[in-house]
């Protein structure tokens, strides 16, 4: 017997190649997704309770997972269609399953590695549809619909169908600047105009950042192909820090809809970069704090970072009690799996560094190396003491009155640990930076709840070939902190860096010796 499940629009099976019966259930129709969803068709059934009943009492779940599976049977017209046996519940077992979700990841997969234009629009007209439309709000299905989207939106790049791409995203500039180009080479160009002055007030009023170079030279070409006209504005450069072709921006949603921006820069095997203290992805790239590092890290790997809830390009607007480490670990999940990586080294810097080693112990199977700079397994404020404690409520009333002043406050005196060999302009750049990445508010709430993190346990039980690196002079977390990590890592190596800066600067021997040992570490 051969099964066929289709996914990609409504659902239906197919036995022997004759359609089964329609789903007169909806949670029969659930059951059979979900299940043909996992690699192996098969899963716990606490698991599966969990994710079709999450608000029932335990044997109200029950009941309703024998009622879904009975459905399913009648639907489909097999005994075996979905077994439960020995606390595992699954689809067709024993027999040969073809799920179209699975034939179209291949496909497309096999039509991106080729770079193959003709591949790819064959793929997105053989499969037009999208991931259960029925099921939008379907928490379960969100990692699978966001990597579907994704290589969705790769298919439509390579196939140059830009206008498709604009409606699925209004953001894409890439997508927009490649519709003003054609416009622009069939002689349209106020069509062409109208399409980049409509993505930047998008850009604008989305993101808060401008055209990218491309962007304004597509303008300039533009408005250069008209005759000339007597007092025309020139036309005003981009504030954007890094064009097209040097980082790709993305988005995608958390299972609580936050939305989260993401940027890939860089060729090769991938290196996952986790989100930490105030990020902002397009400032950050020309930032002398920051862009050193992105693009040394580039030069190896494809480099994925992303802007944590509440800064940057993701959303600002988000619940008070959403900044805390499950969160925090779940939208790293949310950014992996949008971009489909099945396994990846993964780099902690700072407060990234506790929910890095938190995803490394729920998730070894997935990282190959785990590499950690300036963090500790415990952040200050569970221990510590008195005196401590009321310097740290001090620091954070002055971080809420001073926040986007240019008075002396808060992020002076974070500029003094963060990088306390640094120049003046490089505390000035930092200062931008900080105020450019978030609210005073969202601010407050990230500095409390990382001084909250603690991801002891997590290293304890970590199975993952891991590199500590520290500076020796650290002010925000001493080398003890980085020491005390190393001994709850099992098999963990250490290595100092001689500096006081928490920052590494581009220009001191710390940065080079850094860089020197993660591709070390890499390449083992």
């Amino acid at each position: 017997m051969e099964v066929t499940v289709h996914l990609l629009g409504e659902v239906r099976v197919a036995v022997d190649g004759s359609p089964a019966a329609g789903f007169d259930r909806r949670s029969a129709a659930q059951l059979v997704a979900l299940l043909a969803l996992e690699p192996a068709r098969r899963l716990h059934r606490e698991r599966v309770m969990a994710a079709l009943w999450p608000d029932a009492a335990p044997e109200d779940a029950a009941n309703a997972l024998h009622k879904a599976a009975h459905f399913a049977r009648r639907a489909t017209g097999g005994a075996d269609a979905v077994v439960l046996r020995a606390e595992m519940v699954s689809l067709f077992p024993g027999t040969s399953v073809e799920v179209d979700v699975a034939v179209f990841e291949a496909a497309a997969r096999a039509a991106l590695a080729e770079d193959d234009e003709a591949a790819a629009a064959a793929v997105l007209d053989r499969w037009p549809a999208e991931l259960l439309p029925d099921e939008p709000y379907a928490a379960w299905a969100d990692a699978p619909r966001q990597r579907i989207d994704l290589l969705r939106r790769r298919l439509l790049l390579l196939a140059r169908r830009w206008a498709d791409l604009v409606a699925l995203d209004p953001t894409d500039e890439q997508a927009a600047l490649g519709l003003a180009a054609e416009q622009l080479d069939r002689g349209d160009r106020a069509g062409a105009l109208r399409v980049i002055a409509r993505i930047e007030r998008v850009l604008r009023e989305e993101l808060g950042i401008g055209l990218s170079p491309e962007g304004a030279a597509l303008r300039a070409r533009a408005l250069d192909s008209a005759a000339p006209m007597p007092g025309r504005p020139p036309v005003v450069p981009a504030p954007r820090a890094a064009g097209l072709a040097r980082q790709r921006l993305g988005f995608c949603r958390a299972p609580d809809g936050v939305r989260l921006a993401f940027a890939t820069s860089g060729t090769g095997p991938p290196l996952v970069k986790v989100a930490n203290w105030l990020s902002h992805l397009d400032h950050n790239w020309g930032s002398p704090v920051w862009s050193h590092w992105w693009r040394e890290l580039s030069r190896d790997h494809t480099l994925v970072r992303y802007d944590e809830r509440g800064c940057g390009l993701s959303d600002w607007d988000v619940d008070a009690d959403s900044f805390g480490l499950e969160a925090w670990v779940r939208d790293l999940e949310t950014v992996v799996d949008t971009l489909g990586l099945e396994r990846f080294p993964l780099l902690g810097l700072s407060q990234g560094g506790p929910i890095a080693v938190t995803y490394a112990a729920r998730h070894p199977e997935r990282v190959s190396h785990l590499v950690v700079h300036g963090t500790c397994a415990r952040a200050l404020w569970p221990r510590a003491s008195k005196e401590q404690k009321s310097e740290l409520v001090a620091l954070g009333q002055l971080l809420r009155v001073s926040w986007g002043s240019d008075a002396p406050g808060f992020r002076q005196v974070y500029d003094a640990k963060f990088l306390p060999d640094g120049p003046l302009e490089l505390w000035r750049a930092f200062d931008q930076l900080q105020r450019r990445s978030s609210s005073p508010e969202n601010a407050y709430r990230l500095w409390g709840a990382f001084g909250r993190l603690d991801a002891s346990e997590a290293a304890r039980s970590l199975d993952v070939p891991t590199l500590i690196l520290h500076p020796r002079g650290d002010l925000v977390w001493s080398f003890d902190d980085a020491a005390e990590l190393h001994a709850a890592i099992p098999g963990s190596r250490l290595v100092a860096l001689d500096t006081r800066n928490h920052i590494l600067r581009a220009d001191e021997p710390a940065f080079a010796h850094f860089l020197q040992e993660v591709r070390a570490f890499l390449g083992t």
